[in-house]
């Protein structure tokens, strides 16, 4: 039977090793949400209870959902196609699998355009720490800190990312130095991506992901040999507050819900990653144990470094009640405080931010791969056309989130409904392997050239537990995160929400010896029921009329913020449309010449029956 080799396809590239794609895939996996998502998301969950549902969504979601995309891209690659939309549209001849190509297109675009900002502002860290930046800016801080000296130093570190980020108004971010740090970070992802998947991407992580361990192995050791730098404190007390389990935890559905969210982060199933970089195997190279491996490489990065490194230090130094909720204030707040205070602290904060850049670029490069295919293929354009046009695009986007950078507003809410779309695909890609293409014959796919054999109840777990698993979880976020998220899109309620916040201060400052019921009444009295209190303002007693200038300063940040958030809302629909409009095109056109060609020669799915 003739085989895709005959497909006339200009410049197909190949992985060169197994050691290549599982380091590439792994440094897609490997990223910020390993070394500082998931140390706080455990702590914040019930710790050592926390890995349980981890563990669940690891085993019936997170492994599943990698195979599928793995044999899925294998399968669209023997079509010649690189891309999700062609690689779906190879499989099933339908809208919805345009619509599920166009999501994994998306999404990584869409995240990068935030996630080089955070890579850049690791980088900027790393140069504070070497040059000696930071051990200025806190030696001067504990000198005025005076006995507090923990909580001034964590001030000026917060103040430093602030002032980075140009959070305190937007388009403040353009006027730092921030700026030259996103250009350089830009150049490096892009020279990387324009020179290919062999010579650029699996060169890079050959290099970066063994680099990457190195460096955390070392801070480990550091870390696990900090006893008796604080009076009182232990190393092992510190590993005893992140490990030991709060099980009424478990009972909590959206402790489920985060860990499962961990999951997709943490390797990278449903951003459409694995998709593309798995395209580039040949016909019979191994997916079953290469997926594992690069799945191990993740989660030893994970759950061993990332989590036995900043949760414990962050402990020892200072003390149980500073562990953030949030990725941005642990890792950019909390982290050099910490660094500031360990023996050696320059140094070993400068490799903590080295490491985290490094990380942050295997995974950058990863989320530029997948829309530069999807122009090469879609649209035959060459390496350097499809490289310089998504490097404008993006630069765009970034400059959008960068000009809303007020609160990080923007940031936040292009993560939160990428977060969204992610479960959405996986759910897609997991429904047309176990049922589009079929369990069974699916997973004959997967064993083609295996070096490991699969369990025989992998297709009734990929067919039945693992889509409804994902259902579950998508119903869980919508219930949980959905009505606050499209409220938070209102600028008349959220200014709305924010003056009465005003007001209700005021009103407990006036009554200090109420409880609260009766603080409730009163404030119920007053304000009324509703949330609205624009119609009443001038029924208000005169001792609360005197925050009403205070009450009006609120409400202008508040509908700012809003319709940031509306604005981000609509540019995704917008995005989405048009890459959906120009995926239907593609399809008409060149994919679906290509695939048509491949079938001719040969390739279809009863190759994998």
């Amino acid at each position: 039977m003739k085989k895709t080799a005959e497909l006339n396809l200009p410049d197909k590239e190949n992985w060169g090793s197994r050691l290549g794609v599982v380091l590439a895939v792994a440094g897609s996996a490997v990223g910020l949400g390993n070394f500082l998502r998931f140390p706080g998301t455990a702590v914040n969950n019930g710790g050592g209870a926390f890995m349980i549902p981890y563990i669940i969504s690891f085993i019936l979601l997170g492994i599943p959902i990698a195979w599928c995309e793995w044999t899925i891209g294998r399968l669209g690659g023997r079509y010649g196609q690189n891309n999700a939309p062609g690689i779906m549209f190879a499989l099933w001849r339908r809208a919805p699998a345009k619509v599920i190509g166009t999501m994994t297109v998306l999404i990584p675009v869409l995240v990068y355009v935030y996630y080089v900002l955070l890579e850049a502002l690791c980088l900027r860290y790393a140069v504070e720490f070497f040059s000696g930046g930071f051990a200025d800016t806190f030696q001067q801080a504990a000198a005025a800190g005076g006995s507090d000296v923990s909580s001034a130093v964590t001030e000026a570190s917060s103040s430093f990312a602030k002032r980075s980020f140009g959070m305190a108004e937007n388009g403040a971010m353009f006027g730092t130095e921030m700026l030259w740090y996103v250009l350089i970070c830009f150049a490096c992802n892009f020279v990387i991506i324009y020179r290919g998947i062999t010579r650029g991407i699996e060169t890079f992580c050959k290099i970066a992901m063994p680099l990457l361990v190195l460096c955390a192995i070392a801070i480990l050791i550091r870390v696990l040999t900090l006893d008796n730098v604080v009076e009182g404190r232990t190393i092992s007390s510190g590993l005893g507050f992140m490990w030991n389990p709060d099980w009424a935890k478990l009972w909590e559905p959206e402790v489920w819900l985060r860990a499962a969210g961990q999951i997709f982060f943490s390797l990278s199933v449903g951003f459409g990653l694995i998709l593309c970089y798995s395209s580039y195997l040949r016909s019979d190279d191994d997916v079953v144990l290469s997926s594992l491996s690069a799945s191990s490489t993740n989660e030893f990065c994970e759950v061993v470094l990332g989590g036995l490194i900043i949760v414990p230090t962050a402990f020892l130094f200072l003390g149980p009640g500073n562990t953030p909720d949030s990725t941005f204030a642990l890792g950019f707040f909390t982290v050099p405080a910490i660094m500031h205070f360990m023996p050696g602290g320059s140094f070993f904060g400068g490799m903590w931010f080295g490491l985290l850049f490094l990380a942050a670029v295997t995974s950058s490069i990863s989320m530029l791969q997948p829309a530069t295919a999807f122009l090469e293929d879609g649209f035959g354009l060459k390496r350097r056309a499809s490289v310089t046009i998504l490097s404008m695009f993006t630069l765009a986007g970034a400059s959008l989130v960068m000009y809303f950078s007020e609160n990080l507003a923007a940031l936040d809410f292009t993560d939160f409904w990428c977060e969204f779309m992610m479960i959405v695909a996986a759910l897609g890609q997991v429904i047309i392997f176990g049922w589009v293409i079929g369990a069974e014959r699916a997973f004959a796919e997967t064993r083609r050239g295996a070096e490991l054999k699969i369990p025989t109840f992998m297709p009734f777990v990929v067919r039945y537990i693992t889509p409804t698993f994902l259902i579950v979880v998508l119903g869980m976020w919508c219930y949980f995160n959905g009505p606050d998220r499209l409220k938070k899109m209102s600028p008349s309620l959220q200014g709305d929400l924010a003056m009465r916040s005003v007001y209700e201060a005021a009103i407990s400052a006036h009554f200090p010896d109420a409880d609260d019921d009766a603080l409730n009444t009163h404030v119920t009295k007053i304000l009324g029921e509703g949330v609205s209190i624009t119609a009443a303002i001038d029924l208000l007693p005169a001792w609360l009329r005197q925050v009403d200038e205070q009450a009006t300063q609120a409400r202008v940040p508040a509908e700012r913020t809003a319709s940031v958030a509306r604005f981000v809302f609509v540019a995704i629909i917008i995005l989405f449309l048009l890459m959906l409009g120009l995926a239907d095109m593609a399809c008409r056109g060149r994919i679906g010449k290509v695939i048509k060609q491949a079938e001719d020669v040969g390739v279809g799915l009863e190759e994998v029956a």
